[in-house]
């Protein structure tokens, strides 16, 4: 569960998960030519596979972030995963040789974007866990096609809403209190840290609404931007963390092991193959992978934490999910 934004992307065409791909990975709206196409066989099983494999890495990233936390502040959890997810986008950057962005405006939106897109969800979502389970985060983390479609009524004039997506928003939002358990008074709900996993939902679709109106036709490529914004992000943290955290008193295996996998695969890794999964099939298939985070999240929460799980919270993730998908739906043209 990483966040990164790809300019020249809008809120509805997003997942809510950490790292939206850029919609037309061409030269004109991300400054790189798109790879040339594979034979169809090849294809159609390697997209499978990555599909597959983003799944896992974003679905189980909330699992990571709690035994992350057993060992570490949530700011040091942070700060660990954006230096390994930098690392590993740093590198790919190298191999391939990008040009990173030029000019001063260009590092000071992509600042901004870092703020909204990776230091403070991280940080929330990480605050969060210390007081929910990783499920009820992972479904937490669905909501934001939900906040992007209202903000995105506000904040876009060129995205018009229509009855299908309006009606979306209203069933995701009935689908959230459903997962709360509005109707017996959120009784056992620690409201502080479900508030912060929310807050850490809506995040993303600001971030993603100030990189579309700043940030799209850069010149600079998407991977080139990406690893940009989380070194920006990096450095945030790395300011911020020493000043309400005390150096830890060692590095406990499991949790530090769970922090590098959160930022090398689900912040690093992840990028890379959404990007891809976006050349060869397409935003539209290749964001379905949203749908599936919440299922795996509640599934390794429930398997491997032993978190409890009443008939609500899965209830009400598939009407969220069914909201979300309303959401980013389109009319049919004649």
């Amino acid at each position: 569960m990483s966040a990164t934004a790809a300019p020249g992307t809008t809120p509805s065409e997003e997942s809510p998960v950490p790292v939206p791909a850029p919609v037309l990975p061409t030269s004109t709206a991300t400054g790189t030519a798109p790879s040339a196409p594979a034979p169809a066989a090849r294809r159609a099983l390697d997209w499978r596979i990555r599909f597959g494999a983003l799944s896992l890495i974003w679905g189980f990233s909330f699992l990571l972030i709690k035994v992350g936390t057993e060992g570490y502040a949530p700011f040091q959890v942070t700060l660990g995963r954006l230096v390994a997810g930098t690392a590993v986008l740093v590198a790919a950057i190298a191999v391939r040789r990008e040009r990173l962005p030029r000019g001063a405006r260009t590092w000071g939106h992509l600042a901004v974007a870092a703020f909204f897109l990776n230091a403070l969800p991280f940080s929330l979502f990480a605050y969060a866990e210390l007081s929910i389970p990783s499920t009820l985060a992972g479904i937490c983390n669905a909501t934001s096609p939900l906040w992007g479609m209202a903000l995105s009524l506000v904040a876009l004039s060129e995205d018009r809403p229509t009855r299908r997506r309006v009606a979306g928003l209203g069933l995701g939002f009935l689908g959230v209190l459903t997962v709360l358990g509005a109707w017996q008074g959120f009784s056992g709900l620690d409201f502080g840290g479900t508030a912060m996993a929310l807050l850490a939902s809506l995040s993303y679709p600001i971030g993603w609404i100030y990189v579309r109106r700043t940030l799209a036709g850069s010149g600079s490529s998407t991977l080139a931007l990406t690893g940009s914004q989380l070194f920006l992000g990096t450095v945030q943290l790395a300011v911020v963390t020493p000043l309400f955290t005390s150096a830890p008193d060692g590095f406990p295996l499991l949790p530090t092991l769970a922090v590098f996998a959160l930022g090398a695969l689900g912040t690093g890794l992840a990028v890379l193959l959404q990007y891809g999964l976006v050349e060869e099939v397409g935003p539209t298939t290749a964001q379905m992978v949203t749908y599936f985070i919440p299922v795996i999240a509640t599934a390794a929460g429930v398997a491997l934490l032993g978190e409890r799980l009443s008939w609500n919270t899965p209830v009400g993730a598939l009407v969220v999910l069914a909201g979300a998908a309303l959401t980013q739906s389109r009319a049919r043209s004649r």
